[in-house]
């Protein structure tokens, strides 16, 4: 008698161990969650992919601040682009629209040949030399001559979909159109040119790729938006 009365307490106690088990499976499986995604385009070095291009010898310096055409007429429309509120960046790191965006202090502009002769584009390379994140919005506001006082237009395909953030160390690119490479161009020689940032007036003085400097032709000349890499059609003009 105290032999099946002890195996009935057994088979009780076994029967609770397994119940708590089942409903520890059960909360497990409905606690999964999924983690949050990015809304913002975060450059962050070296992971940034750097463009074909060949070996930069232009170096940007401030010369001052100026009120010409490169801080007024494009800059309204391509520097309203802003970091989702909230979101997480690649790195983790807080990204908002909280986020400075990049001036002349913050980055360091250099210059270099695409592809092969006639060299018919450079890509500008703008590196964040500060030690935090900005926001480089917008596309470079180029001027290559003293008698040609227009920035080069900006090609509005190449405008990346999602804010760039670029955080310390971190590269952008933009790709810039010299000429057609025709012959019957009106070509003049350009040993340096200006870069002008959205959102700050200072002018950064650039040095041209190679010995010779470049050939500019002021009637064809484009520009590409600032993006954390070039890329393949959007960036094609």
């Amino acid at each position: 008698m105290n032999t099946a009365r002890h195996r009935s307490t057994l088979l009780a106690a076994a029967g609770t161990v397994v119940a708590l088990s089942l409903t520890a499976c059960q909360s497990d499986g409905d606690g999964t969650s999924s983690a949050p995604t990015t809304s913002a385009t975060v450059a962050s070095s070296p992971a940034a992919a750097a463009p074909t291009a060949g070996k930069a010898t232009g170096t940007s310096g401030s010369t001052g601040s100026t009120g010409s055409g490169g801080s007024a007429v494009s800059k309204g429309s391509a520097g309203s682009d802003g970091a989702s509120a909230g979101s997480t960046g690649a790195t983790g790191e807080r990204v908002s629209a909280s986020t400075a965006v990049c001036t002349a202090k913050d980055v360091r502009v250099t210059a270099a040949t695409q592809d092969g002769p006639p060299y018919t584009h450079i890509v500008l390379t703008a590196r964040n030399t500060s030690g935090h994140s900005c926001r480089l919005t917008g596309f470079p506001h180029i001027q290559f001559l003293e008698s040609h006082k227009k920035d080069v237009p900006a090609v509005a395909k190449s405008k990346p979909a999602t804010p760039v953030v670029l955080t310390a160390q971190a590269p952008a690119y933009a790709l810039v159109k010299l000429s057609d490479g025709g012959l019957d161009e009106d070509n003049e020689p350009v040993s340096a040119f200006s870069v002008m940032l959205d959102g700050d007036s200072t002018v950064m003085a650039v040095t041209a790729p190679g010995s010779d400097g470049i050939a500019v032709d002021p009637a064809k000349a484009l520009t590409g938006y600032w993006t954390p890499e070039l890329r393949n059609g959007a960036d094609d003009f």
